[in-house]
């Protein structure tokens, strides 16, 4: 039987299986289709011996990560890998909803083998060329499920994140194999929105564990946070549908960029007084963040490019303060508890979801200055 400490459910256990498998289900579709262009073009041998090669490094990570996490605090450990996943998760989530309202195209397994075969038809430099294709392909795709796996295992579940992951990557490698054909019907952008949701919610609920949130229901709290995403992702695909005028990447996202970077400001205006009486210069700076978040929302809307990069600061710089001001403490003043209000969660929230949007909002806006 598999063990479970106090704290751990196997309404927890699950969601981490799940997340794992469906995010090692899709990257390894990813990474079969060029593997698979690599042996059916150049040999099976440069193929398998690169992609082992590359199973084998991301292996090694993951049994020296899982260990080195045990030494951090639980509460900190949380709190940092919760950010992380929320930001993560927001980026497959994001993907995921334009592709399903149709701003951007589906991600098309047949043609990325076309182009691969192709491309290593043209190419003459042998073995070599061909095992360092197979083996970039599984390190790259693998990375993402790495970090999943370390991630929602930390703490004594890396054994069933693990093998959540290990048994997606063997049904994808058997179903290739047989079918010796890229597994082109798989819902692939369905499979994203889902691990989307996942670590998205996973995400918010591990800030809060982090923070000392005692959550309702405690870990069953997890199955009202994934469906309240789920919700609210199905919910802004259908916004995105509606616009008629909806027909790039920038425009779907410079509304959810302005929305979140207000959100940060409006959170820290209203703090502000509170921290007034705190210090001076923290209210001060309460203030210039909410002004900033105004400017940079101006600038989103207007398509200026600064504008971004002014809305991270903006959102960075919160969370950065925030991590400080429950460490160390912040100049003049004695480190804060971790959880002082539910506004501080709803910010954190917030603030990582900012981050998120604003960097694929800033490469949305670079790709339409591209094009002709």
């Amino acid at each position: 039987m598999l063990y479970l400490d106090s704290t751990m459910t196997w309404a927890h256990v699950g969601t981490v299986i799940l997340a794992a498998f469906l995010a090692s289900f899709v990257e390894c579709v990813e990474a079969l289709t060029i593997v698979l262009a690599v042996g059916t073009t150049r040999g099976w041998r440069p193929a398998l011996t690169g992609a082992g090669a590359g199973a084998f490094v991301l292996a090694v990570l993951t049994l020296a990560a899982g260990p080195a996490l045990r030494r951090i605090p639980l509460p900190s450990l949380q709190l940092v890998i919760g950010v992380l996943l929320l930001v993560f998760g927001m980026r497959w989530l994001v993907k995921a909803m334009l592709r399903a309202s149709g701003v951007i195209g589906l991600h098309d397994e047949a043609r990325i083998y076309a182009q691969q075969t192709a491309a290593l038809a043209r190419d003459r430099g042998g073995d070599r060329v061909a095992l360092l294709t197979a083996f970039k392909a599984v390190i790259l795709e693998g990375l993402e499920v790495i970090f999943i796996v370390i991630a929602m295992g930390a703490h004594g579940l890396l054994a069933p994140a693990a093998a959540g992951a290990v048994l997606a990557a063997a049904l994808v490698i058997l179903a290739g194999f047989a079918l010796h054909r890229p597994l082109a019907r798989v819902p692939e952008n369905t499979l994203k929105f889902a691990v989307g949701v996942l670590l998205s919610a996973f995400g918010v609920f591990w800030m809060g564990e982090g923070l000392g949130f005692s959550w309702p229901g405690r870990d069953l709290a997890l199955l009202g946070l994934i469906g309240a995403v789920a919700v609210l992702a199905r919910l802004a695909v259908a916004v995105i549908k509606r616009r008629s005028n909806m027909r790039t990447l920038g425009t779907a996202m410079q509304g959810a960029a302005i929305a979140l970077v207000l959100v940060t400001g409006a959170i820290h205006f209203v703090d502000a007084p509170s921290s007034f009486g705190d210090a001076t210069y923290k209210g001060v700076l309460f203030v210039a963040n909410g002004i900033a978040a105004v400017v940079a929302a101006f600038g989103i809307s207007r398509g200026r490019r600064w504008a971004s990069g002014l809305g991270i600061l903006v959102a960075g710089g919160a969370l950065v303060g925030y991590v400080i001001s429950r460490t160390i403490g912040l100049p003049g003043l004695a480190p804060e508890l971790w959880i002082s209000s539910p506004l501080a969660v709803l910010s954190l929230a917030v603030e990582a979801a900012c981050i998120a949007v604003l960097v694929q909002s800033a490469r949305s806006m670079r790709y339409r200055d591209a094009q002709p």
